[in-house]
C-alpha cells in the first residue's frame, strides 16, 4: 500500500500552497454547486403560501434552509474528503499545519465560524486578500484554524 516510511515525515513546508486566484475559482465553483442544490431543495417553497416567503422572526424559512445547506456543504465535504468539489476540480486540499488529520474543531472554526463572519460583516471580505500576500497563502480563517490550502498530490 502507500505507507510512509518511518524515516520520512512530511511537513507543511514540503507542500505547494494554493494562492488567491486558485482558491477564488474553487470558491466560485462551490457557490454554483451550493446555489444549484439550494435551487432544487427550495423550489417546492414557491408553491406554498402563493410564493410568499414564510417568516420566522427576522429570517425566512428558505433563508434558514439555504444557510444550513451552505455551511453543511463546506463543513462535511472538507471533513470527509479534505476538499470541496470546487477544490477537487482545481486539485486543491485543506490540510492542518501539523499535517495531522483534520479535526471537527478545526473545521467548525474554518468552515462555519470563519464563513459566517465573512458573510455577516461584508467588509471583512477584504481580509481574504491576506491569501495573496502571506508567504503560506493563508487567510485569516486559516491562521486561526491552523489550516492551509495546498495542491493535492
Amino acid at each position: 500500500m502507500n505507507e510512509i516510511p518511518e524515516t520520512y515525515s512530511e511537513t507543511i513546508n514540503d507542500r505547494r500552497f494554493a494562492g488567491f486566484w486558485m482558491r477564488f475559482w474553487a470558491y466560485l465553483a462551490d457557490l454554483v454547486i451550493v446555489f444549484s442544490i439550494n435551487g432544487i431543495l427550495l423550489s417546492p417553497f414557491k408553491f406554498i403560501n402563493d410564493g410568499d416567503p414564510t417568516d420566522i422572526g427576522f429570517w425566512t424559512v428558505t433563508g434558514i434552509i439555504g444557510a444550513i445547506v451552505f455551511y453543511l456543504y463546506f463543513l462535511l465535504m472538507t471533513k470527509y474528503y479534505g476538499k470541496t468539489l470546487g477544490k477537487m476540480i482545481l486539485g486543491l486540499r485543506v490540510v492542518r499545519e501539523d499535517m495531522e488529520p483534520l479535526q471537527w474543531s478545526d473545521l467548525i472554526f474554518r468552515e462555519v465560524v470563519g464563513r459566517f463572519i465573512h458573510r455577516v460583516f461584508w467588509f471583512t471580505n477584504v481580509l481574504y486578500l491576506f491569501v495573496a500576500f502571506d508567504t503560506q497563502k493563508r487567510g485569516i480563517h486559516d491562521m486561526f484554524a491552523g489550516t492551509r490550502v495546498v495542491f493535492d498530490r
